[in-house]
């Protein structure tokens, strides 16, 4: 019997770095079946963003005490005969490689395959951990036949239907055993560490060669051209700065065969890395649901985030409150993000990049008096009564700020079950109304009497 892994609030930690699951298989086997399976109501995830398209590239899960990072790969294009197996080394090859755990989906219905074959021989030689996921396994016949992908030489198989649900949280399970102990955040060096995100062809490249001042990454107009993280150190006014490039994230409908499948990996890994993520949205196309999945992504890694709209140039109406407007009603979780308006090509608004970063990294550095914190809390506790439940009111004994980067202030409280989600954004909200946190998330832990 499987207890569901739940979010709570814990005990702040110091910053962790999440480990990336890739799902590895044909094309067709159910691969973004078992992702969203995966990231559905009862497992506990970590991010679920309204508007988010519903076959995800990625989603962030807590199970069974463990929490990481799964991303769809989307199906290998194998090409037929004496092609294949050097299609199936060039693309597996990269996944494998961005992974800390594989899960290698493949299909019950159609049986022990070629491809199969060659994609199991190079996960046996890769060195990372893999799960053996059998996929379709839905009848007794079905599971009997599932037997024969024990010739591949990975173990005994998960079997799963990822389509009805059945073994998915079995397999969750075993998939926790394999990943690597959790590891704290790179200390790094005393650099402020930037990382600039966004779909392909936004001008990200760009971006960084101008910011830089010197072409430290290929600029193309081809969509996907930066293929791995490119790290750009550089002085800005005494401040280091070290600028992270990553490979666009595309939709996922978009996304093209080939290598640029998992360059979705580098951009999370490189947004583990960072301090702050510069989002670059293009000016020409609307906000899309990746681009707030993306987002809503570094908030709950709980990076400081500026939103850089490139391509300001191409824009008829320049009119930037209208602009704002319309961004931040899509992006209602997180208003308090920063919105900047560039050309990278004409080098207009640039300047303004690295100053806006740099005070978005100093409000995640800001450690607060408790004296202070507890003036504004009790004033917004008086201002708007505590929720009720059975019977109880909330009341809110003392606040302190334990951590910084990101803040994280603790709630010492009666009854921590009695903080709705309303009340919570409220006091979140009369927190940065009194001391700012531009750009940066607050995280709240609220502790029950005696905990």
């Amino acid at each position: 019997m499987h207890t569901e892994s739940v979010m709570t609030t814990e005990e702040p930690k110091e910053r962790m770095v999440r480990p990336v699951v890739a799902i590895v298989g044909r094309q067709n086997v159910g691969k973004s079946t078992l992702l969203n399976r995966t990231a559905g109501k009862r497992v506990a995830i970590v991010e679920d963003l309204p508007g988010t398209t519903r076959d995800r590239v990625f989603a962030d899960i807590a199970w069974g005490g463990a929490s990481f990072t799964i991303v769809d790969t989307g199906g290998l294009e194998l090409k037929p005969e004496s092609a294949m197996s050097l299609e199936v080394a060039g693309q597996v090859r990269v996944a494998i490689t961005e992974a800390d755990v594989v899960i290698f989906l493949v299909d019950a219905r159609s049986g022990l395959t070629p491809a199969d074959q060659d994609i199991a021989d190079m996960l046996r030689h890769s060195g990372r951990p893999v799960l053996l996921v059998v996929n379709k396994v839905e009848t007794p016949a079905l599971e009997a036949q599932a037997m024969e992908f024990y010739q591949l030489g990975l173990g005994e198989p998960a079997m799963v239907s990822a389509y009805h649900g059945q073994g998915v949280y079995d397999m969750l399970d075993r998939l926790v055993s394999l990943l690597p102990p959790a590891k704290e955040a790179e200390a790094g060096p005393e650099a402020m560490k930037v990382a600039i995100v966004g779909r392909p062809n936004v001008g990200k490249s760009m971006l960084l060669n101008t910011l830089v001042g010197e072409k430290r990454s290929i600029v193309s107009e081809t969509p996907g051209t930066t293929r791995d993280s490119v790290d750009a150190l550089f002085d800005f006014d005494g401040q280091e700065v070290l600028l992270i490039d990553t490979a666009g994230i595309r939709r996922r409908g978009r996304v093209e065969a080939g290598i640029e499948r998992y360059s979705v990996m580098r951009a999370l890994r490189a947004i583990e890395r960072s301090d702050v993520v510069l989002l670059v949205l293009d000016a020409s196309e609307p906000l899309t649901a990746q681009d707030t999945h993306i987002i809503g992504h570094v908030r709950d890694a709980g990076k400081g985030v500026v939103l850089v709209v490139n391509k300001w140039d191409l824009v008829a109406d320049q009119d930037m409150a209208r602009w704002d407007t319309f961004i931040k009603s899509h992006l209602k979780f997180m208003t308090y993000v920063p919105v900047l308006y560039v050309s990278a090509k004409l080098s207009k608004g640039i300047e303004r990049i690295i100053p806006t970063a740099s005070l978005v990294y100093q409000e995640r550095h800001k450690r607060l008096p408790t004296s202070e914190v507890n003036n504004v809390v009790q004033q917004a506790v008086s201002a708007h009564n505590p929720p009720r439940g059975a019977g109880r009111q909330l009341k809110v004994k003392y606040v302190t700020q334990a951590e910084t980067d990101p803040p994280t202030f603790v709630f010492f409280v009666n009854d921590a079950r009695l903080v709705h989600f309303s009340y919570q954004r409220y006091l979140e909200n009369q927190l940065r109304q009194a001391f700012g946190f531009t750009g940066t998330p607050i995280r709240m832990v609220f502790k029950s009497r005696g905990e």
